[in-house]
């Protein structure tokens, strides 16, 4: 390797370690937040470990009876043992240079609470004993204490690789042959055309696979709270766009965008999808409890705002 390569390779991979420690380090905060507001993932199934003891009920089964426990009280009981079938999740968030926005200094850019998300939802499914992967890695699903950091490391280089006019194979999920009923949750802005979004839903949906958008924007993409001459920059080939009153545009806009979200709810539910949003200047637990309570529970497609 010529030494101008080698050491551009260097100082990229310097970089690139520089951002996952504190990618690390929020998401698994933020995990740990949520694991105290849940208690984990087990469910009632067939396996071999044992779970609890419940109250039998004309109707169950008479062989689940544990008589040893039953004798020590004047009421029946049944053993349960916990489920023992781990889930399947792949997880994708959004790289594109659209992402990289954020109206504030004191506010984290999109792509980077899409990462921190990315990853604390990773690190508590990890933890619970689901296997988990990175969507369009090539990486098969696993488990294990070692799970959370090579997704991070594979989201920095991810990040690295994007230029800042990357175009639209960050902006949409990859196309992936997914094991049918798996999980799938994508994190983005979710501004891209319905009509694309649908072709990229579909593909996943089309698999039995069961999904959960978590829509990610700014506090001012929601408000649009400029006056005056404002220049908009389209950072994604779009044009820029220069406004004498930005302020005469601001119902339209906010119109816009609420029929837009009107068009996510419409397209998840018709997928049997769910569908959430989180605004940066809100608590990411939030969000990702959310997400993590849908995994957990067996239920109709929800939509939550």
């Amino acid at each position: 390797m010529a030494q101008p390569a080698f050491e551009k390779a260097r100082y990229e991979a310097a970089e690139i370690a520089q951002r996952v420690p504190p990618l690390l380090l929020a998401a698994q905060r933020i995990a740990a937040t949520i694991e105290q507001g849940v208690h984990g993932r087990r469910r009632v199934g067939r396996g071999e470990a044992f779970w609890q003891f419940r109250q039998y009920y004309p109707g169950d089964e008479i062989r689940s009876l544990d008589w040893r426990q039953s004798a020590k009280s004047d009421r029946l009981f049944l053993r349960q043992m916990e489920w023992s079938a781990s889930q399947t999740a792949f997880l994708w968030c959004d790289l594109s240079a659209s992402m990289r926005f954020s109206s504030r200094r004191d506010l984290a850019p999109k792509q980077e609470r899409a990462q921190v998300l990315t990853l604390a939802l990773a690190g508590a499914l990890s933890r619970a004993g689901e296997r988990v992967a990175l969507l369009g890695s090539g990486e098969r699903p696993s488990t294990g204490r070692f799970v959370l950091e090579a997704i991070a490391h594979r989201l920095a280089y991810l990040s690295a690789q994007a230029e800042p006019s990357s175009d639209e194979k960050f902006s949409l999920p990859p196309g992936a042959a997914l094991p049918s009923h798996a999980h799938v949750i994508l994190i983005s802005d979710f501004l891209a055309p319905i009509p694309e979004l649908r072709a990229a839903i579909n593909r996943f949906s089309g698999r039995a696979c069961r999904g959960h958008l978590i829509q990610v924007l700014d506090p001012a993409e929601l408000d649009l709270p400029y006056t005056g001459r404002v220049r908009f920059e389209g950072v994604e080939g779009e044009g820029d766009l220069l406004m004498s009153r930005a302020e005469n545009i601001r119902d339209d806009y906010r119109a816009e965008l609420a029929r837009h979200w009107e068009g996510l709810k419409t397209l998840t539910q018709s997928a049997g999808w769910s569908l959430s949003r989180h605004v940066t200047d809100q608590s990411a637990a939030k969000s990702l409890l959310e997400a993590y309570q849908w995994l957990s529970a067996d239920r109709r497609p929800t939509i939550q705002q």
